[in-house]
């Protein structure tokens, strides 16, 4: 009897600590236009849990993840009116810091730009353009990203593919929302990248499951259909779309000599929606004469060579792009801004092994996030901040087997249910991850009527992926979010 005894209290020592949420609070103030901002800083894990039912039983709520957010709210008397902006990066495996300390939340971090990076232990300062001016702001690292993790014995897939997310991040939203009485405020729906992605299936399971109906979306750099921009065989629709951008990273370094950018790109446009298209979808079919006048175009829009167009079959992966276009300096340039440049060891190599975009600006990131928030938002916890994972991986879509992975119906579907839901893009011309004429072509064919169309606004930067590094591109975007939330 003893040693039974004995064995329960050894289980029972040994039953993981039921999971509490650990927020913090610290206040703080800003100017912005003349004008002093107080607000409060509220960070931490707040629990995520499940009704269970066990042959139709209620087992109770059981905890399943504790996600990290950091939220920024005024301290002026509560207002219904003031909208709540809750903003996400994309990845799959990104934490919100870029979203965060790069153009939205009241500080920003010093990283520098393409051919100007900033040296380490990089630097902090105030954001006089945030967005708190006129949104509350929450910011949302997806379970396994920033501190964010599957709870002790749970199980980290369950939350790493699409639907997962989006019920997720949706839990969040509501949680937040209900708890801070916040029902009666505007709401939007910030997202980059993968980001857009979720923000767009977000709107529509937030308005079918919960009845939370958002004011807008905000999409930065955006991609609701996968396949606009994923090269597999027999897709040649992401060749074309991507020319235009190709023309503008070989016009940022050079190969268009003086010609203006919008010159350049509306010669792109046309031709990588015309001729461009109709030679791909030719095949085999076009003569000697259309398939050389094809491979002359291609080459002098994208800076490419001739004989290299020619061997790649007229068709440029973007990858090699990147790698090709300044190997004759033993250079490569960025994926996410095709601004930046770097070197590979091999001058021969087909593929780049590193994105210099990214490498260029990750560790401005990652050193500002952890010293933010420990040392100014005093929250503090061993874990590392999961900036960029690969944890995520694989990434589950199997919602959509045997098919593209796209939200455009189902951000239709939001769009006529909520007709007053408003959309901003932010699109960066030297982004190479989601390319901006992809952007256009979805949005073309986004199945709203016609009325709905008014509702989408659509901004342009000389810059790429986190368009914000670009000094001039972060102010503009910042008076272009601003105005998007004012005109909502």
């Amino acid at each position: 009897m003893a040693d039974e005894k004995a064995d329960e209290a050894t289980q029972q020592d040994t039953t993981p600590a039921e999971p509490v949420d650990d927020l913090v609070s610290t206040h703080h103030a800003i100017t912005v236009d003349g004008t002093e901002l107080s607000y409060t800083a509220t960070t931490g894990r707040v629990v995520l849990r499940d009704e269970v039912y066990t042959d139709g039983k209620f087992d109770g709520h059981k905890a399943k993840a504790e996600v990290f957010l950091t939220s920024y709210v005024l301290d002026a008397a509560p207002d219904s009116n003031r909208p709540v902006t809750f903003a996400f990066n994309g990845g799959p495996g990104s934490a919100s810091v870029w979203l965060h300390l790069g153009v939205l939340g009241p500080r920003r971090v010093l990283s520098g730009d393409a051919g100007d990076l900033a040296p380490p232990p990089y630097g902090l300062a105030d954001n006089s353009e945030t967005l708190l001016k006129h949104s509350d702001l929450v910011f949302i690292d997806p379970v396994s990203t920033g501190y964010s993790r599957a709870i002790e014995g749970g199980k980290p897939g369950d939350f790493h593919g699409f639907q997962g997310d989006i019920e997720s991040i949706a839990e969040v939203i509501r949680l937040w929302t209900t708890r801070n009485s916040r029902w009666m405020s505007p709401k939007y729906l910030a997202g980059e990248s993968y980001g857009t992605l979720r923000a767009a299936a977000l709107a529509d399971h937030l308005q079918s499951r919960h009845g939370l109906y958002p004011n807008g979306l905000l999409l930065i750099s955006s991609v609701l259909d996968m396949g606009t921009i994923r090269f597999t065989e027999g897709n040649d629709l992401p060749y074309s779309l991507y020319l235009p951008t190709y023309a503008a990273i070989a016009h940022h370094h050079g190969k268009h000599g003086d010609r203006p950018l919008r010159d350049v790109l509306d010669e792109a446009e046309k031709f990588a929606a015309g001729d461009y298209a109709w030679a791909l979808a030719r095949g085999a079919r076009l003569t000697a004469e259309e398939r050389a006048d094809v491979v002359r175009k291609v080459a002098e829009l994208s800076g490419l060579s001739e004989d290299y167009v020619d061997r790649v079959n007229l068709r440029i992966e973007h990858v090699r792009f990147f790698t090709e276009l300044l190997r004759d300096e033993r250079k490569t340039v960025g994926r996410m801004d095709g601004r930046f440049t770097g070197w590979e060891p091999d001058a021969a190599v087909e593929r780049f092994t590193d994105d210099p975009s990214i490498s260029g600006i990750r560790g401005a990131y990652s050193a500002a996030i952890n010293h933010y928030l420990r040392e100014e938002l005093d929250y503090r916890s061993d874990l590392p901040y999961e900036t960029l994972t690969g944890r995520v991986q694989p990434w589950s879509y199997k919602e959509f087997e045997g098919a593209a992975v796209s939200v455009v119906d189902r951000l239709g579907a939001a769009m006529q249910a909520n007709p007053h839901l408003r959309v901003h893009v932010g699109c960066g011309y030297t982004d190479g991850a989601t390319p901006y004429f992809a952007a256009e072509h979805v949005l073309a064919r986004l199945p709203v009527p016609e009325e709905l169309r008014e509702n989408i606004d659509v901004r342009y930067y000389p810059a790429g992926h986190m368009m914000y590094v670009h000094e001039p591109s972060r102010i503009q975007q910042s008076d272009d979010l601003a105005n998007f939330i004012a005109g909502s």
